[in-house]
């Protein structure tokens, strides 16, 4: 199957859940985005501890306004 296909597919079982679960689905869509948040949170700090962590994040994101960072002081 596609890629595309594989993907419509999701987000069509996906509405079929949120439809059919309406107690259900918002804690299970907070549990996948906290999930997300707290992936990012290990990456930024396992980066952090890395020689040029900070530099590499810098770029990463693409940071102009170091001042706006609390972990780049």
């Amino acid at each position: 199957m596609e890629y595309r296909e594989s993907h419509k597919k999701q987000i069509e079982e996906w509405a079929l859940f949120v439809k059919n679960n309406p107690d259900k689905w918002k804690k299970k869509h907070t549990e996948f985005i906290n999930a997300i948040f707290d992936k990012q949170k290990q990456f930024h700090n396992k980066m952090l501890k890395e020689k040029d962590g900070k530099e590499k994040l810098t770029k990463l994101y693409n940071i102009q306004n170091r001042k706006g960072y609390s972990w780049l002081k």
